[in-house]
């Protein structure tokens, strides 16, 4: 099967990693990770799990966890209720430090199939619903390339590195600063602006005294601000708001959960652009709508990141 058509893609990733799987997965999808590990790796974790969220814990409804040491293997669970059940263990090592990898998880109806570099690992029968996964998480000592989200196989994919797919829907775009970096405060532009069903993916961690935090998205040419998001950790309190002609409008601070930050942990916000609203989601969790109060889409082209956050990764997203 050629990757010219993945339906997600995932690039330039910084390990530790947490990605939305847009539509979660389906039976006969695959899940493509292309990395290297490094020399010095003791261990790493691949976690498909059921939203973001850190306290509690979510449910990771498969853990692939490749183990380096002086009895090489790979660990496999799943967590629930923030509850670890019991260990699969594949003895060996299929990956190796210092060395390249391919790794592919092929999503059945009943289980999940695991393979490195082509040949066939471990299989790991489903011990929750498939609907409810919707996050990959990537973390420990390993240097990941790029992430693709496939449709049902026929034969084994070509590198994701080398191909730009032909259909662009769902791949994510690095949105970077002036300065090429991801320093805060952050400023980057989002390339002809704001249109309905793109969206902009945001992950940072709070500082360990972190008082608060803010996204905008800014209109080119002028000082408004079509939409404020404004994190207060110690009120737990979520604004949103809009400066349109120097003067603030109203505030907005109802959440569909409970708050979902806390300080000196990672988090990642989506931000979906509709025909009449702006939609966020926190860690996979939907949070709020925000009616738009600027019409013209296309002339909301910055995003500002200011506060008290460590800035990992800014990506835009289109239909």
């Amino acid at each position: 099967m050629s990757v010219s058509n993945p339906r997600q893609t995932f690039r330039n990733l910084l390990v530790p990693f947490a990605g939305t799987i847009l539509g979660g997965l389906l039976p006969g999808e695959m899940v493509l990770i292309q990395g290297s590990v490094p020399t010095d790796a003791d261990r790493f974790q691949v976690d498909l799990t059921c939203g973001s969220s850190l306290k509690p814990r979510a449910d990771v409804a498969f853990h692939l966890n490749p183990r380096f040491g002086r009895s090489p293997c790979v660990v496999c669970n799943a967590l629930q209720s923030e509850r670890w059940g019991r260990e699969q263990i594949l003895h060996g090592r299929p990956l190796a430090p210092g060395a390249a990898f391919e790794l592919i998880i092929l999503v059945l109806g009943d289980r999940f199939k695991v393979a490195v570099n082509g040949g066939h690992v471990l299989d790991f029968v489903h011990r929750m619903e498939l609907k409810r996964v919707d996050t990959i998480c990537i973390s420990g000592k390993v240097k990941v390339q790029a992430v693709g989200i496939l449709p049902g196989p026929s034969e084994v994919p070509a590198p994701l590195t080398n191909q730009e797919p032909a259909d662009r829907k769902q791949e994510q775009t690095a949105i970077i600063s002036s300065s090429g970096g991801l320093r805060v405060p952050f400023r980057g532009g989002l390339l002809e602006g704001l249109r309905v069903g793109r969206s902009l993916t945001i992950r940072a961690e709070t500082h360990h005294n972190a008082q608060s935090f803010a996204v905008n998205l800014r209109v080119s040419g002028g000082r408004d601000i079509a939409l404020h998001l404004n994190a207060r950790l110690k009120k737990q309190v979520f604004v949103r708001n809009s400066c349109l002609s120097e003067s603030w409008g109203s505030e907005e601070r109802k959440l569909i959960g409970r708050f979902p930050f806390s300080a000196g942990q990672y988090f990642e916000v989506i931000i979906l652009c509709e025909a009449q609203q702006f939609r966020v989601a926190v860690n996979g969790q939907h949070q709020l709508d925000y009616q738009h109060r600027v019409q013209n889409l296309s002339g909301v082209s910055l995003l500002e990141i200011l506060g008290d956050v460590t800035l990992l990764h800014a990506s835009a997203s289109d239909p």
